[in-house]
């Protein structure tokens, strides 16, 4: 294992808008929503479609939305991601340990030539993306191919049943109901993708059902006492089923008046956690005269930063 000033981690998140305006948010949607891995459709077509259509409608909307759960320290995933990082770095003193986003700020080609520049040759990166999808985790690998020349990179694609993982989200389930109660039903929410594109192999879904079916056993649930679902719909294509909304309209129909709901694709809350679910689909389901109980995401949890500590050093070997 070399020296530690040559040895660095990378968190790697998703991404944010800088602030809760619509043209920082536009900003980043437009980053985003020109990722070849995130819409498929030929450039001729989607990006007039993205520039003239979708962002001057959907930019203001979604800043209102995220006005609605910024935090005073900025973006809530920015600030859990970097708080997961500091976690990170106490539990692996040797490393330096930094947090990236694939789109916005702080930007993954910015830190990594901030590490080169510091002398670092050795990485392992992280996405904070439990179940892999060609989507998101092989988005970061895009970049990595671009910008990671002369580092020595282990890249960790996966841990969606990650032991140590599975552990901390069912000890986070357990411990928010023995606070809060137990609900009638647990819900499984993870954020969708178009349909087509797990028909083309990528194997998304079968991580979320992968993840889904080790919490709840750990939980020691039966097969009637959880659902799993997709959120976070776009455009008109089909997307993966059961989706979150019908779902939860479905339980209410049963004649079900407590639900929880959990989001494992999700290492920190974000818009589509904190606004999405507790708000938008919290609204919804009181309206069908139910309670929907959101249990927050690990975030920066003390049994978060160890799980993910022992899966890195595991990836490098007994000498991490």
């Amino acid at each position: 294992m070399p020296d530690a000033p040559n040895t660095a981690l990378i968190a790697v998140n998703l991404g944010t808008p800088d602030a809760p305006t619509a043209s920082a948010v536009r900003r980043y949607l437009a980053e985003f929503l020109h990722d070849r891995r995130v819409v498929q459709l030929t450039r001729w077509l989607w990006c007039p479609l993205l520039h003239f259509l979708i962002l001057p409608l959907r930019g203001p909307r979604a800043a209102e939305k995220y006005a609605q759960i910024w935090l005073p320290e900025g973006s809530p995933l920015a600030v859990h991601t970097h708080r997961l990082a500091q976690a990170l770095q106490a539990r692996l003193p040797q490393w330096q340990v930094a947090d990236a986003m694939r789109y916005g700020q702080p930007s993954l080609p910015t830190v990594l030539r901030q590490l080169r520049e510091q002398g670092v040759r050795r990485l392992v990166v992280l996405p904070l993306y439990p179940q892999y999808s060609t989507t998101t985790t092989a988005s970061v690998t895009d970049v990595l191919a671009r910008e990671a020349q002369g580092f020595d990179v282990i890249f960790i694609e996966d841990y969606a049943v990650d032991p140590g993982w599975v552990a901390a989200v069912a000890d986070a389930v357990r411990l928010w109901r023995q606070r809060n109660g137990t609900g009638e039903h647990l819900l499984f929410s993870y954020h969708g993708l178009p349909q087509r594109i797990a028909d083309g192999g990528d194997p998304y879904p079968q991580r979320c059902q992968a993840s889904t079916r080790a919490i709840a056993a750990a939980l020691g649930l039966r097969e009637d006492q959880w659902t799993l679902s997709y959120q976070s719909r776009f455009g008109k294509e089909k997307w993966l089923e059961p989706a979150t909304d019908s779902t939860l309209d479905a339980l209410a129909a049963r004649g079900l008046r407590q639900v929880d709901v959990v989001c494992p694709g999700f290492a920190v809350d974000c818009l589509e956690t904190l606004e999405e679910i507790g708000i938008g689909l919290v609204e919804r389901f009181s309206a069908r005269g139910g309670q929907l109980r959101y249990i927050p995401c690990l975030n920066d949890a003390p049994a978060h930063a160890d799980a993910l500590a022992s899966l890195v050093r595991r990836s490098v070997g007994p000498a991490a």
